[in-house]
């Protein structure tokens, strides 16, 4: 994995998302969950969890959650499947948005025929008090790009 960062950024390459199959994480008192990659630390979040996450087809996560505080965005970007919060049961697919609150119970499965790959945004619910629009100002600089194409440091 290869990263990048200043004082105002922190820029991460975790490679092709296929690399999210090598991710696990142990989560007890079940044990090992593989697909995985929790990059909040990697990134210096300090308001946010975010996690790379893949499903092999005929699986699923194998147990309901819910949380104290955070809400949870699950963002699918490819493959398809079937989400359950509390009593409700629908399908997702590349394109798909999902907003949990903290107190949802959830579970989700891949029961489509390719990998499902989506990622995972938590944060305290109700925290944030002003939009991206409201929160943001232009800043009066010229923009110039460099001639040649930027990479991350080797």
């Amino acid at each position: 994995m290869k990263t990048n960062s200043s004082n105002t950024y922190t820029l991460v390459d975790t490679g092709p998302l296929t690399n999210t199959k090598n991710a696990s994480f142990t989560f007890e008192p079940i044990g090992t969950i593989n697909g995985k990659n929790f990059v909040k630390d990697k990134l210096n979040l300090s308001s946010m969890e975010v996690s790379i996450n893949v499903l092999p087809p005929g699986t699923g996560m194998p147990f309901y959650h819910k949380h104290d505080k955070n809400e949870e965005l699950y963002l699918f970007v490819k493959g398809q499947g079937q989400f359950q919060v509390d009593d409700d049961t629908f399908n997702v697919k590349e394109g798909s948005l999902v907003r949990v609150a903290p107190q949802g119970v959830r579970t989700w499965r891949n029961n489509g025929d390719e990998d499902l790959y989506y990622v995972v945004v938590q944060a305290v619910a109700n925290s944030m008090d002003t939009g991206t629009i409201s929160d943001g100002s232009a800043v009066q600089k010229e923009i110039s790009w460099p001639t040649e194409d930027a990479a991350i440091p080797a």
